[in-house]
């Protein structure tokens, strides 16, 4: 599946949204995955100018299949953002009608950022596979920067948006957002992501933009703590 597996970083104001002075500003990534030998592909967290996302599929010869959605903040989907409206899912499905996959709990929370009715989503659970060509995307729900934030695990690729970054994690003061889900996210619900796997966050807070799980565990300061009690002193916020 390696061979057939079709797998793009991009970053806004670089790759995407090139002029934007806030997409340059937040530094997002979106992701392409998809399968080489279908031409499907989906987009995770199409934000600022999904035309422009629409057409690097269309320059590597792939199809748009659908959408998979890390959470509801507006720089990764669209909506209002400090009085800036950005562009996002709302204005994708104008250009394509494909399924939006999101964690059940985020539905309240994307309707509310981009105006979609929840008839316009796709709600899962945790642990559901979303299926592209023949490459298989794991959802994986990791609540604490949003009740639905969700990871994707493909081909030993970990995209975990606002969830972990190579260095620190999302923050959990904004609405939703839980401090201590979001320990049990980190250290339980992607212990089953192996040291091997390559981590891809949301945003390009480091000088890497990718580092292996391991090393992630290793240097990161939020895998420091051994207990939820230390992990809150250190990181409650």
């Amino acid at each position: 599946m390696e061979d057939r597996l079709y797998f793009r970083q991009l970053l806004s104001g670089r790759d995407f949204a090139t002029g934007n002075p806030i997409a340059e500003q937040m530094v997002n990534f979106a992701y392409a995955i998809g399968d080489r030998t279908t031409g499907e592909a989906v987009i995770v967290d199409p934000a600022y100018d999904v035309g422009s996302l629409i057409e690097v599929l269309d320059a590597d010869g792939m199809t748009l299949a659908g959408v998979l959605a890390t959470h509801y903040h507006a720089d990764h989907i669209g909506g209002d953002m400090m009085g800036y409206q950005i562009g996002g899912i709302a204005d994708l499905l104008e250009q394509s009608d494909v399924p939006i996959h999101i964690q059940a709990p985020e539905a309240e929370f994307v309707t509310k950022t981009t105006g979609l009715g929840v008839d316009q989503l796709v709600t899962h659970g945790s642990g559901d596979v979303v299926t592209v060509g023949e490459v298989d995307i794991e959802l994986i729900h990791t609540p604490g920067h949003t009740p639905g934030s969700q990871c994707f695990l493909v081909e030993g690729r970990l995209v975990s948006g606002d969830t972990l970054f190579l260095d620190g994690c999302g923050r959990t003061d904004l609405p939703g957002g839980d401090a201590e889900q979001l320990y049990y996210s980190l250290t339980d619900r992607l212990a089953k992501v192996s040291d091997d796997a390559i981590l891809y966050p949301g945003h390009l807070y480091s000088s890497d933009a990718f580092r292996s799980m391991g090393e992630t565990r290793t240097s990161n300061a939020v895998y420091r703590p051994s207990s939820v009690d230390q992990w809150l002193m250190m990181f409650g916020r």
